[in-house]
């Protein structure tokens, strides 16, 4: 629970279910067994090798969360490997093979576990040795095997013999004597405790075992420790090399000293203590540098210490669960009072060193990282175990000290981990309850802000560890007093807290309130719906089951509370934004309580001076409001009903008081428009009391000058605040501007809907934006008669002209108020143009709508004319259903055909997304029922290609999906030249997918008529026009030349290259040399030059004319050109060698390889003329320019 987390499950989508403890069994035994032996054939090929070694590491991952599954197979699983290592006919890179697959087991199950297994014979020690002893310490890539045989030969240090005996006759010929193996091992500790890899860690384990033998602490364990300390005197933490020695030295001596007896490591403490001082370890940036040393001055501390359980500490009956289950509460409680009662301290004196050993550990409390506190909370709750009831108080005084608001949000950390290792350990008397309940409860809420963030998530997880421990600690009747702080303060962290880590952690200390103190209220009941997975999500959490807990009495005044004296003015405006809504939610659990005193509260806020405090009182009393209104039409009452006087008129003055204060500028001003448009909307929507002209006419001004002013805003917040206005221009109108027979004042509605139009024009695109939608928002009462006048102007700001050709935005606004309009007014197939949608408007209508499927506009954003053509589809959608239900006749059959295939070319496009949307829209059209969308061409055929039954299960988004069944609308006339338009930018785009199955559907409709001539002729003359039609339109012809390259290399064509002369080569031919006349476009220029390589294969005069512009084309000025086609023309020569005389063929090949095209242009041009030569073709000759008149 101590982890940081990201929120990540916020967009409502449903969890996950984690797949982890869900084993039974290790049940991939048999192909692990079939791993290992098989490493003897796979080990000399390094692919073979890594197939192995990654599916077992595969394997053994699978149980890192369940590793006691693999304890009954370590033992075949070591043998297997040991046999490998100890044979001397394996290789070096089997051995080490072998020592990885070790490695890997132990990672997964813990080398202390592993570690028991190992063969710890007498004839062990020295084939071990030896091994270890031929290792290179520099190898980085067999640090595996050295970091096992340090573990293996811990294991054989155990022998309970004197090493000595091992050693025989020491002394050899030459008077040398030898290493014995007492020194030989102590060697071996030392070099790897200073390595930079793993094994230093296991010659730290090694080391613990190895000195705390009797023979070796008798005669090697003052040299060693003298090393020890003379390393950490020389070392330096700000050098890489003495970060490693100090790393490894340290790792050392912890593991000396907890393994060590006490009275063999006593005499030693004091000095290793006062050398550690020395190191000033707490300087040093080095995380793991301080862990240690925090972790050896606890060991250290331990060992001034006697090892006794103290008499004084708290104990709650039995350990086992059931076993409490069984006695009563008032047994327990009896016991652990005798328990705490009795006074049997055994008097001793208290070192010295203890005081600075606690000192430290304080300090290691506050440490900057997390696993430096936690070493440290460990300590203090080890120590305090040790020493008597008096000093343990003064330290858990100390720990409480952390908890000052002076302290940083690490003291604060680090004191929760301390006081719940206290408490779980039965240190923390329930007499200190009083003192650290309430240090519990701020630290649940601790939340400090940094900048444009904050802190404390940490502290508010570490808090909920706290509440988990206590629960396990303590006696129910110990609790009684705190049990309902506790609860609302743990209910409230698994509701409201920001981090989903932090939620979890708090649901889970509630559960285990429920089930071991089974005092919180309504605790089973409410843990069904807040459990760890359903606080996984915080918007669930804030709207849904906030509300649920508030309906127990117990919980709703103080999650009220919280919502509004801390999450309110928070500094995530997303927490501001749920926690008023969740305000609104509550509202009706407590409706006198949020009227008498929730909103006098909140109105003094709503115009206060901090930023945050003030934007999200305004939305508070905005939802609050609303809330209350919606309770008082229930029981057919006004919302004055609740709301009294002062209340009304602060809410209504609000807007008034912030202008006056001049508080809607700078920034500030971002996060106040959109609140105080929500408090208009708010106020509107629940029908206040006349708030007077003189407010209405204020809170319309503030509207509109958010709209005018949009631009000025930055592109975050211009989002909200046009939606904001919107709305509450929508709920203003209908509050206030319609008179008692739903007619509205002649003057108002001019000036509005005067005002708006004219705004529509505005030089800046977010004001037409802001105007557009707002139009788009007005109720039918405010358009009537003036209907006319708002879709012309609409209509002007969908048209692309040169100022505004980059306003794409406010032409998808425009589209999209629009379709509101339409929506807003009705269908009257008969009325007038001004009132409703009829016979005289309709063609407007779609003519706007549908022009604008032909957005293509670009700019540095990309295509941002695919906003405007979504748009478009999606209002199209929206009117013609519309139309459908009312007066299906004003869908008229020209612009049914053109709506179809508008969508049709739209849905073979290469943007997912956007095809996706009109494959979504045509499919609605065609199989609209009660009653069908008329004239749709080709329904029959249409609805064939596009089952209803597997209309649903169709992606559009995935190109294997779409575009086998678009292309198949090639074969009906009327769709076929906006297909073909939409799959020209597939085939021929970028994106290799796309690339990839448009082609491939293309290519088999082609070849799906290939015999059928009237077919082919049909689709060419549609692809030439198609050509024509967007004859150096980039857009279109580019990717066009793309695909005619595609197209002439598979063949598609073969049907007219069987006639010679034929016409479609010619007019395609002119087409290819229209399209690049003057173009400086590479990329067109090298798509053309595959065309015309494909052309080739036409026989007959095209030849010629063919040759004729390959030639021009390798003497292009660009180089890039000139080698392009050298290559594309020397390769149509490989496949076509008929097409020249064969006996010159071999010197235009030699001609086109061996030429340095991107040579100068003369010498280019020269072998130009040669090759025309060689062709017999005229040479081009240069034309001067004519001077310019």
């Amino acid at each position: 629970m101590a982890a940081d987390s990201e929120e990540r499950e916020e967009d409502g989508s449903q969890e996950t279910v984690s797949s982890g403890n869900i084993l039974e069994t290790f049940t991939e035994s048999k192909e692990t067994r079939a791993l290992i032996v098989s490493l003897r054939d796979v080990c000399e090929e390094l692919v073979s090798r890594e197939v192995c070694t990654q599916r077992f590491i595969v394997i053994m991952d699978t149980y890192q969360e369940q590793p006691h599954l693999l304890d009954q197979h370590l033992e075949w699983m070591l043998e297997l490997l040991l046999e490998i290592v100890r044979d001397k006919t394996s290789p070096p890179v089997l051995i080490h093979l072998g020592f990885k697959f070790l490695y890997i087991i132990s990672k997964v199950r813990g080398y202390k576990i592993f570690l028991r297994l190992f063969p710890h014979e007498v004839v062990d020690v020295h084939p071990v040795l030896e091994m270890i002893s031929l290792q290179n310490p520099a190898d980085h890539e067999t640090w595996e095997t050295r970091y096992m045989l340090l573990l293996w030969l811990s294991m054989t240090c155990l022998i309970p013999f004197d090493l000595s005996r091992l050693d025989g006759n020491l002394s050899v010929e030459g008077g040398q004597i030898r290493r014995s193996t007492m020194d030989h091992i102590l060697e071996i500790a030392k070099s790897y405790l200073l390595v930079s890899d793993k094994a230093r860690d296991s010659a730290a384990v090694l080391v613990s075992k190895f000195i705390t033998r009797l023979d070796v602490r008798q005669k090697r364990m003052d040299d060693f420790l003298d090393w020890c300390l003379a390393t950490l005197s020389k070392a330096s933490y700000l050098t890489i090399e003495g970060t490693i020695a100090m790393d490894g030295v340290l790792q050392a001596l912890a593991q000396l000293f907890k393994h060590g007896k006490r009275e063999d490591c006593l005499p030693y403490a004091a000095t290793v203590l006062n050398a550690l001082d020395n190191c000033k370890l707490c300087d040093s940036n080095q995380t793991v540098l301080r862990k240690l040393g925090v972790k050896l001055v606890q060991r250290l501390g331990l060992t001034f210490l006697k090892p006794k359980v103290a008499d004084w500490r708290y104990q709650r009956g039995s350990r086992s669960l059931a076993a409490n289950l069984l006695q009563t509460s008032t047994s327990i409680q009896d016991s652990a009072m005798a328990s705490s009662s009795d006074d049997g301290d055994e008097e001793y004196d208290i070192p010295e060193e203890i005081e600075n050993v606690v000192e430290q550990l304080l300090v290691g409390l506050k440490d900057k990282d997390t696993i430096v506190r936690w070493s440290a909370a460990k300590g203090i709750g080890r120590l305090t175990g040790r020493l008597p009831k008096e000093l343990a108080d003064d330290v858990v005084g100390s720990v409480l000290d952390c908890f000052s608001f002076q302290e940083t949000n690490n003291a604060w950390h680090g004191g929760c981990l301390a006081l719940a290792e206290l408490g779980r350990r039965g240190l923390l008397l329930p007499s200190r309850l009083p003192d650290v309940v309430p240090v519990i409860l701020k630290a649940l809420v601790y939340d400090e802000k940094r900048g444009a963030c904050s802190v404390g998530s940490n502290v508010r997880d570490a808090a909920c560890y706290v509440c988990w421990a206590f629960a396990r600690a303590y006696d129910p009747l110990e609790m009684k007093p705190f049990v309902n702080l506790i609860a609302n303060a743990l209910i409230i962290a698994a509701i409201f807290d920001r981090d989903v880590n932090c939620r979890r952690a708090a649901s889970a200390a509630f559960q285990e309130n429920v089930g071991r103190q089974g005092t919180f209220p309504h605790g089973i009941d409410i843990l069904t719906t807040a459990d760890y997975f359903a606080v996984g999500n915080r918007a669930n959490c804030f709207l849904n089951i906030s509300v649920f807990v508030a309906g127990f009495p117990e919980y709703t005044t103080s999650m009220i509370n919280h919502l509004l004296e801390m999450k309110i003015n928070h500094w995530d405006i997303v927490i501001r934004e749920l926690s008023t809504k969740a305000l609104h939610n509550l509202t009706p659990v407590a409706p006198e309580y949020m009227t008498e005193s929730v909103l006098p509260r909140l109105l003094p806020l709503a115009t206060g001076s901090d930023l945050h405090t003030r934007h999200g009182a305004i939305l508070a009393c905005a939802e609050i409001t609303h809330a209350l209104y919606k309770l008082a039409a229930q029981k057919n009452r006004s919302v004055s009903d609740y709301l009294d006087s002062d209340a009304l008129s602060g809410l209504i003055a609000t807007h008034q008081r912030l202008q006056e204060r001049q508080l809607y500028r700078g920034l500030g001003g971002e996060l106040m428009r959109p609140a105080v448009c929500c408090l208009i909307e708010k106020l509107s929507l629940s029908k206040i009391p006349d708030p007077g002209s003189a407010a209405v006419a204020d809170w319309q001004h503030l509207i509109n000058d958010c709209l005018k002013s949009l631009h000025l805003f930055s592109s975050a917040a211009r989002q909200k605040i046009k939606e904001a206005a919107v709305s509450a221009l929508s709920a203003l109108c209908n509050a206030f501007y319609q008179g008692p027979a739903g007619e509205v004042d002649p003057v108002t509605q001019d000036d509005i809907i005067t005002y708006y139009i004219a705004q529509l024009q505005s030089a800046e695109e977010m004001t037409r934006c802001g105007f557009a939608l707002s139009l788009g928002a007005l109720p039918k009462f405010m358009l009537r008669s003036r209907l006319q006048q708002v879709l012309e102007g609409l209509k002007k700001v969908t048209t692309v002209s040169g100022k505004d050709v980059r306003f794409a935005e406010s032409r998808r606004d425009a589209l999209k108020a629009m379709s509101q309009v339409c929506q807003s007014v009705g269908v009257d197939a008969a009325g007038s143009p001004s009132e409703v949608v009829c016979r005289d408007n309709v063609t407007l209508i779609y003519n706007t709508m549908l022009n604008c499927m032909n957005d293509y506009t670009t700019d540095s954003r990309g295509d941002v004319g695919a906003w405007v053509r979504e748009a478009a589809m999606a209002s199209v959608l929206d009117v013609t259903l519309l139309l459908v239900k009312t007066a299906p006749d004003l869908v008229a059959e020209d612009i049914c055909q053109r709506m179809m295939c508008s969508v049709a070319q739209q849905a073979a496009e290469k943007i997912d997304r956007f095809r996706a949307h009109a494959g979504s829209v045509f499919l609605t059209l065609l199989h609209q029922n009660d009653p069908p969308v008329p004239h749709i061409p080709h329904r029959a055929e249409l609805e064939g290609i596009f089952d209803r039954s597997q209309a649903d299960s169709l992606n559009w988004n995935a190109p294997s999906q779409a575009f086998p069944r678009i292309t198949q609308l090639l074969a009906l006339s009327t769709y076929r030249y906006y297909v073909l338009m939409g799959l020209t930018v597939s085939v021929g785009g970028l994106t290799e997918s796309t690339v990839r199955y448009s082609a491939q559907s293309l290519f088999e409709y082609l070849r799906s008529i290939q015999r059928d001539t009237r077919a082919m002729e049909a689709f060419s003359k549609t692809l030439l026009q198609l050509f024509r039609d967007n004859q150096r339109n980039d857009r279109v012809s580019i990717p066009l030349l793309k695909m005619l390259d595609q197209m002439l290399a598979n063949g598609c064509f073969d049907l007219f290259a069987q006639d010679e002369n034929h016409p479609f080569a010619s007019e395609l031919l002119a087409l290819c040399i229209e399209e690049i006349k003057r173009s400086k476009d590479v990329q067109k220029l090298r798509s053309s030059t595959t065309v015309f390589c494909g052309l080739i294969q036409f026989p007959g005069e095209i030849r010629k004319k063919v040759l004729v512009q390959l030639l021009l084309l390798v003497s292009h000025p660009f180089p890039v050109v000139r080698k392009s086609t050298a290559s594309e023309v020397y390769e149509m020569l490989i496949t076509y060698d008929d097409i020249i005389d064969p006996e010159v063929l071999d010197e235009v090949m030699t001609v086109l390889s061996d030429t340095s095209w991107d040579a100068d242009l003369t010498l280019v041009r020269e072998q130009r003329n040669y090759l025309c030569d060689l062709l017999k073709m005229p040479k081009p000759t240069l034309v001067p320019k004519l001077p310019q008149s």
